[in-house]
This record gives C-alpha cells, structure tokens and sequence, in this order.
C-alpha cells in the first residue's frame, strides 16, 4: 500500500536509483520520481514484477493551466508511467471555480483511462468545507483517489485531515496519505480510518518497513 518517492526539486539520478533497489527489495506499490527522471526509472523498474513507475502533472503548485498538465501527463504515458498523481488547481478551488476544477479533472482522466489517477489536494491550504468540495469534485469528474498532500506544502497528512475526507467519501473514492507519515502507528491509525494508499519519502520507508521487520513473524494485523 506504500508509494515510496523521491520527489524533492534536490534529489538527482543517484536517489533514483536507491529508491527503486529499495522498492525492488520491499515491493512498495508503487515508486513516484519527478517527470523528467520517468524515463530512467521506467528502465530501472522494467520487467521488476514490483512496483509501478508513478509520477505528477502540475506538481507541486498545480497552478499550471489544464493544457500544460494534459501535455505533461501525455509525455509521461509516453516515457512508461503506470500512474499518475496529478495537483488540484488549489487557487481555482478557493475562487470558488468549482467547473473549472471538475473539468480539469476530467480531462486528465479521460486521457488516463484505466490507469489510475490520483488529485492531490493540499489540504494544508484548505478549509473543512473547501477539503470536502476538493473531494466532490474529484468523484464527479471520475478520479480514482484523493491525495492528502503534495510533500511541499506547509504540512502533510494528519489524523484529523485523514479522518475529515475518510468519514465525507465513505466507499465513494479511495484515499491516499502523503506527507508527513514518519512511523508505523501513524500508517496503522490511518488505515484503520480506511486509507489504502500512503505516500511516504525514502528515509521514512525505511524506518516504517524497519518497525515491521522487527514485528513476531515480521507481519501486522489491524
């Protein structure tokens, strides 16, 4: 249920190939890099049977307009993505510019299909009711997810954050948590409010599947 990233502006070709012998090792879902290192990270996982070559469009601020992210995202289909996790436009939102954001989504899921396609929300930049919106959204237009957080916003995913969305879109969406999950206890807490999906950097991956390891049988039950 882990995606494990590398997806701050500093990490280069060396963390790359880290994160994907790390994933190679733990079987994380999936492994998410910046859009130009798709394509060596495509190379790196192919024929791995493990994880999923995962990036974004209009990330981190998702202030791009709808065309820039459609012309990334098609690039990255082209170069091997198997997912992507595309940034909400959080401006528009917070105008009030609810088919504007809808549509967007839309867009993006009508040139990803089947693959699955994750809107970041940001929700450090958003009200209760404007998280709640995001979200209605995201399941009209046809997401498959609600995404927490960029890992570049002010803060990441939170008990009272996860709890919010996990209680407003029931069965309706599936949820993923990213930024800030540092421990184990968090990931079970999390689950247990019905997240499937967690977004967490390559030090905390460590740590998290460390924790596990060290369980009787190396196994968790919740």
């Amino acid at each position: 249920m882990m995606d494990v990233s590398v997806v701050q502006a500093a990490n280069g070709e060396e963390d790359v190939r880290e994160v994907v012998s790390l994933a190679k090792e733990k079987h994380f879902k999936a492994v998410h890099v910046l859009p130009n290192w798709v394509p060596l990270l495509s190379e790196l996982l192919i024929g791995s049977n493990s994880s999923l070559v995962g990036s974004s469009t209009g990330f981190p601020s998702g202030g791009s307009k709808t065309e820039t992210k459609l012309f990334e995202a098609r690039q990255l289909i082209a170069d091997g993505v198997q997912e992507i996790d595309m940034m909400m436009n959080v401006g528009r939102l917070k105008s009030g510019h609810y088919t504007y954001v809808e549509n967007e989504i839309r867009s993006l899921k009508n040139l990803t299909g089947e693959m699955t396609l994750k809107v970041i929300l940001e929700t450090c930049e958003l009200t209760d009711d404007e998280i709640k919106k995001s979200c209605e959204l995201a399941i009209v237009a046809g997401a498959d997810y609600v995404k927490t957080s960029s890992g570049w916003g002010r803060s990441g995913a939170t008990l009272e954050v996860v709890a919010l969305i996990t209680s407003f879109v029931g069965d309706s969406i599936q949820v993923k948590a990213s930024g800030g999950i540092r421990i184990l206890d968090t990931v079970v807490k999390m689950y247990k409010m019905g997240v499937r999906r967690f977004g967490v950097n390559m030090e905390s991956s460590v740590k998290i599947m460390s924790e596990c390891d060290a369980l009787p049988g190396g196994k968790l039950i919740v």
